[in-house]
């Protein structure tokens, strides 16, 4: 019981990464109906970014050996502001360089060009940074918290914690505020929210600011538990998508749903059978595929012919 116990902790805290990420794939989803299929590689340099900015503080250069010490919750959250400054710009840059030419235009050509981008940051971090991944300490240390007789690291909780208290705010946000409301109504009918003198431009520009942040605040989150490296966005932002899958891409809400399941269901799993934790996650994805393709708590879309 310890063992599935933490295995909870740990796959919530892992799923609370997945659901950002795939709250990112849902607000552009719903807004342009396309994809930041360089998400992965966004979440990685939003890593960096975060993790040098942290060197800096330290009086250190961008790469090197963070001492425990050097990693104080200030020197963090600067990071991690800094994190999703930088991811902010680069969503405003992926829209209109690579997604706003294609909006509203046959064919896939932004899916190549979403993923070309995602190639070039990531080549430009790799002349950076290089590819050796870098260790960053918990700002709030290693000492374990035992909850139930299982053991939980201080930053499992800060991700758990700050992964829901995001997720509850942007539902709120989209729920209950003019903005919120205005994000609904272009992702409703765009000609409509036009009409109603809604700025679309300026909602879907803010759309991609969103996604692109959420994945520099995702990818600062876990880089105590993990590392930091170039290398790290690509499986986690591919269980993402497939999260927002699960829940449903065009609802928030089954978003955060998708990501925890998953996040469960690996920890889970891998107590069992770790070599099986990656075939489980696209098993379920293909079932829910086959017996409700909207996903858990997505909503069937209909087209008027």
């Amino acid at each position: 019981m310890v063992a599935i116990l933490q295995a909870v902790f740990s796959g919530l805290a892992l799923g609370g990464i997945y659901g950002l990420v795939a709250l990112g794939f849902s607000i552009t989803h719903t807004t342009t109906k396309t994809f930041n299929f360089g998400q992965g590689e966004f979440l990685s340099v939003g890593t960096l970014v975060g993790v040098s900015a942290v060197f800096l503080l330290a009086g250190q250069n961008l790469t090197g050996t963070l001492a425990p010490e050097d990693v104080t919750p200030l020197r963090y959250a600067l990071g991690l502001l800094a994190s999703v400054g930088v991811l902010g710009i680069f969503g405003v840059l992926l829209y209109y360089t690579a997604v706003r030419p294609f909006v509203g235009l046959g064919g896939m050509a932004w899916v190549m060009s979403t993923i070309g981008f995602g190639i070039i940051i990531q080549n430009a971090a790799l002349a950076v940074w290089g590819p050796t991944p870098i260790v960053m300490a918990s700002p709030f240390g290693n000492e374990v918290i035992r909850i139930g007789g299982a053991g939980v690291l201080p930053q499992e909780v800060l991700v758990l914690a700050s992964s829901i208290l995001v997720m509850v705010l942007l539902d709120l946000a989209l729920n209950r505020t003019r903005l919120g409301k205005a994000v609904r109504a272009v992702a409703h009918s765009r000609n409509a929210a036009t009409l109603m003198g809604i700025n679309v431009s300026a909602i879907v520009v803010l759309a991609f600011v969103v996604s692109s942040s959420l994945a520099g605040l995702a990818g600062m989150l876990i880089a105590p538990i993990t590392t930091a490296s170039i290398f790290m966005g690509l499986t986690i932002a591919l269980k993402a998508f497939s999260a927002a899958i699960v829940g449903g891409l065009n609802n928030p809400r089954g978003c955060m749903l998708g990501g925890f399941l998953l996040g469960l269901m690996e920890a889970l799993v891998g107590l069992w059978h770790a070599e099986l934790r990656e075939i489980s996650i696209f098993v379920v994805i293909i079932l829910v595929l086959v017996l409700k393709p909207q996903g858990l708590l997505g909503q069937r879309q209909v087209e008027k012919v």
